[in-house]
C-alpha cells in the first residue's frame, strides 16, 4: 500500500511565521482521534472466532472539544479489504493517513465539520464485507443498527438520518451500497469510492490453476499464506455463503472437485448490489444524495460504476458519478479532500436542535 506524504507546507510557514502563530494555526486545525470499543450483540458466536468487541475510531473534528454545546453531523466510514481502521488512521503503518486528510479540508470553510467514525471490519477471512453471516456475524446490522446507536449515546451527534452519511472504499464502498440501499431511515446520503463486487459473477472461476488453488487450502494457516485472490474467495464464500455444518471454514466455496457448484454461485451473485438493486429502488429514492466513483485504471470497477450510472438514470434517481484519471488506490486520499467531505458538508444536515 502507498504512504501519503506529508505536505511541505508547514515548514515553509516555519520559517516565515512567528511560533506562536504557527502553533496557534496548528493547534486550530487539527482534530483529533480516539480508538474505543463497541459490542456488536449479532457479532456474538460468528463460527471464525472472531471478538464481538471491535475497535472503532472516531475523528473529532478540531471544534468539539472547544464548542461544547455543538452537536455533529456523522459520516461513517469504512475501509476496504484486507485493511482496517488503524491503517487509515495512523495506529500503525498505513496508506492513508485519514486524520492529516480531514484536517486539511476543513482547514477550508466551505466544508464543515463532522464527526467520522470507521468500525474495524479486519477479521480472520481478512474483512467482513459487511455482510450478515453466521461464520462472521452480522455486520450489516452492527454497523446500521448497533454503531449508530453506540456513537449516538456517547457522542454529541445531530442523531438523525438526515444527518448521517455513509463512505467507503473498495469492500466499503460495497458495504455502503449493500447498507444503504436497505437503511434509508439511518443513513440519508451516500458516497462510494471505487466499490468492488457490485456485478454477480456466474462463473465459478475462469482460470482453474486458481479454482484448484482454493481447493487445496485445509487450514487457516495455509489460507493466511494464499494469493489475494485466493483470500478474497473464501472471505466472499464466508460473508455470502456460509455452511455452520463444515469446519474449519463454515463455508461453501463455489466449486468442488474441480467442478462449479451452481447453487453456491446463485447464492454469491444474489449479493451482488447490482443483481439485486430493482429491488431497492425506492429506499434510494428515499435518500438524500448518491455519489460514486473510481479511477479509469481501475477498469473493472469503473464498468460496473458505468452499469451503476445506467441504472439509476433508467429510474431518474438523482445522482453524481465520475470516472478520473487513477487506479485504485492511488488518489483515494485526494479524493476524499476535493470529492467525499466536500459532498456530506453539503448534503448532511447540520441544523443544530432547539434549545427548550
Amino acid at each position: 500500500m502507498k504512504t501519503i506524504g506529508v505536505s511541505a507546507l508547514a515548514i515553509l510557514f516555519a520559517v516565515f511565521l512567528p511560533s506562536s502563530a504557527v502553533s496557534q494555526t496548528a493547534s486550530t486545525k487539527k482534530g483529533t482521534v480516539e480508538r474505543i470499543k463497541v459490542h456488536g450483540k449479532g457479532l456474538e458466536g460468528n463460527l471464525s472466532g472472531d471478538s464481538p468487541d471491535r475497535d472503532v475510531s472516531v475523528y473529532l473534528p478540531p471544534s468539539y472539544k472547544t464548542d461544547k454545546n455543538r452537536r455533529y453531523p456523522v459520516l461513517y466510514l469504512l475501509h476496504g479489504f484486507t485493511d482496517n481502521a488503524d491503517q487509515w488512521y495512523g495506529f500503525t503503518r498505513h496508506w492513508i493517513n485519514l486524520p492529516e486528510v480531514v484536517d486539511k479540508a476543513f482547514a477550508d470553510p466551505a466544508v464543515r465539520e463532522m464527526i467520522i467514525v470507521t468500525p474495524n471490519a479486519y477479521t480472520k477471512f481478512f474483512g467482513s464485507f459487511y455482510s450478515n453471516s453466521v461464520t462472521t456475524g452480522n455486520w450489516e446490522a452492527y454497523v446500521a443498527q448497533e454503531l449508530v446507536g453506540y456513537i449516538d449515546s456517547h457522542y454529541r451527534t445531530l442523531a438523525n438520518a438526515a444527518s448521517r452519511g455513509l463512505t467507503g472504499h473498495s469492500m466499503g464502498g460495497y458495504g455502503t451500497i449493500r447498507i444503504g440501499q436497505k437503511y434509508p431511515e439511518i443513513f440519508s446520503s451516500i458516497y462510494l469510492l471505487s466499490p468492488c463486487c457490485m456485478s454477480a459473477n456466474l462463473a465459478a472461476n475462469r482460470n482453474e490453476a486458481a479454482a484448484a488453488r482454493m481447493e487445496v487450502i485445509k487450514s487457516m494457516e495455509e489460507l493466511e499464506k494464499a494469493d489475494f485472490g485466493t483470500k478474497a474467495a473464501f472471505s466472499t464464500a464466508a460473508a455470502w455463503a456460509p455452511n455452520p455444518t463444515k469446519p474449519p471454514f463454515y463455508l461453501d466455496l463455489p466449486v468442488k472437485d474441480g467442478q462449479p457448484q451452481p447453487g453456491i454461485l446463485v447464492k454469491m451473485a444474489a449479493n451482488a448490489p447490482l443483481a439485486v438493486i430493482d429491488q431497492y429502488i425506492s429506499n434510494l429514492k428515499k435518500l438524500h444524495a448518491i455519489a460514486f466513483d473510481a479511477g479509469s485504471k481501475d477498469v473493472g470497477i469503473a464498468a460496473s460504476n458505468k452499469v451503476l450510472d445506467s441504472v439509476l438514470n433508467d429510474y431518474q434517481i438523482k445522482h453524481t458519478y465520475e470516472e478520473y484519471e487513477g487506479d485504485h488506490i492511488n488518489r483515494i486520499g485526494e479524493r476524499i479532500e476535493k470529492k467525499v467531505l466536500p459532498f456530506f458538508s453539503e448534503n448532511l444536515s447540520f441544523d443544530q436542535p432547539r434549545r427548550r
